[in-house]
């Protein structure tokens, strides 16, 4: 687990930053309008494909707005998603795949259905998973991630969730090792008188 650096392991050199075209803040509506027309709590400025937009989170319901105009914005399409997942992704391997998903695969827990997953061929099978609300990327997985995930879950002991490194069977068996660590050099410490007083003897 320690041998292959960990940015590898999270697949950072297969991601390059969102191109963001440079913006005239005179030219864009305020985030506060956005936020009051889509009921919106939060409102972040970002940029899908090359077009200043705000996502905007209303409890967790997503969705777009025209930066310039304050407008709308239709979700992103098949194909301008599979436009940001080549653009997003640093390899020279082809998109072999591109599937929405609607129930969440184990390797990216904790995530919120539906998502687009766009693979990539190659020997480490670089995977990025993309929101269908707004283009963002919001995870990527490869091989040596899903060795190290294995991994982890061997080394932790939590079998399902892969995350509580406080559970009872860990706790248990560190128990284990340590009664087993302590009788073992109680056993060493014995033996030793034991062996000098026959050597004595003889």
């Amino acid at each position: 687990m320690t041998v292959i650096h960990i940015d590898v392991i999270h697949g950072d050199h297969f991601i390059r930053a969102a191109n963001a075209a440079p913006n005239n803040v005179s030219e864009l509506v305020s985030p506060a309008f956005a936020a009051r027309t889509t009921g919106a709590h939060k409102v972040k400025l970002t940029s899908l494909l090359g077009r200043a937009v705000y996502v905007v989170d209303s409890g967790g319901a997503q969705a777009l707005v025209d930066a310039r105009s304050g407008a709308r914005i239709s979700r992103p399409t098949k194909a301008q998603i599979k436009e940001i997942a080549e653009a997003r992704f640093t390899g020279e391997e082809k998109l072999v795949g591109l599937s929405l998903f609607t129930e969440i695969p184990n390797e990216i827990r904790g995530r919120r259905p539906p998502l687009w997953r766009a693979d990539f061929s190659g020997w480490n099978k670089p995977t990025l998973y993309i929101s269908p609300a707004t283009g963002e990327l919001v995870s990527r997985r490869h091989e040596l991630w899903r060795v190290f995930d294995f991994a982890w879950m061997l080394h932790i002991m939590d079998y399902e969730e892969r995350e509580n490194v406080n559970n009872l069977l860990l706790r248990a068996m560190t128990l284990l090792a340590l009664v087993t660590a302590l009788s073992g050099a109680w056993l060493l410490f014995f033996a030793f008188p034991r062996k000098r007083r026959k050597a004595a003897a003889q």
